[in-house]
């Protein structure tokens, strides 16, 4: 197999969320905004640093807005730095740093709130950003850590482009397939 590092791409096309337009006229409809996950978490960090420097000049203000833009801008390096990993294992762990950091920026989202720092209708769509997040990258992780447990002791792992040349996780090359439901440890 060759040594070379394999780009891991999360090419997860995901609906684009929006962060407080104006009104529903300005914002176009969700579902016809599509997109890949490196542009969602850009326009994520993005709106993590417009947040942070409305945050209140206090004590408490700049602490909890260097920690969250500390988490809150760290999922996006980290996604490309689990484009690159060097295993699945590395890769999984990768998207779990992603994983760590976007729960510890929903609790100082959270924070912000329950202060109040800002108004609720300011921090909650990002809140609720933070979640979709957090689910799309536990999804991720699930299949992943699937994907390699399949790969111990088959054939090489390849990636592949989809139709739409938009590159896929990876694919496992085997004679033999497993059973699909033995993938499932649950009933």
């Amino acid at each position: 197999m060759n040594k070379e590092n394999i780009e891991h791409r999360t090419s997860n096309i995901q609906h684009r969320t929006n962060y407080g337009a104006p009104d529903e006229k300005q914002a176009e409809r969700v579902e016809d905004r599509v997109f890949d996950l490196e542009d969602r978490l850009l326009d994520y960090a993005a709106a993590i640093i417009r947040l942070v420097e409305e945050l209140p000049k206090t004590r408490a203000g700049n602490h909890v807005a260097s920690q969250l833009l500390r988490s809150g801008t760290s999922p996006l390096p980290n996604h490309g730095e689990a484009e690159s990993a060097e295993s699945p294992a590395d890769f999984v762990h990768k998207l779990k740093v992603c994983l760590k950091e976007l729960r510890e920026t929903k609790r100082w989202l959270r924070l912000v709130v329950r202060v109040p720092m800002l108004s609720s209708n300011v921090v909650n769509p990002l809140l609720q950003e933070t979640i979709e997040l957090i689910r799309i990258f536990a999804a991720s992780i699930r299949t992943a850590e699937q994907r390699g447990g399949q790969a111990k002791g088959r054939g090489p792992m390849i990636f592949r482009r989809s139709t739409l040349g938009v590159r896929c996780s990876p694919l496992l090359v085997d004679e033999n397939p497993p059973d699909p439901l033995s993938l499932y440890p649950y009933p």
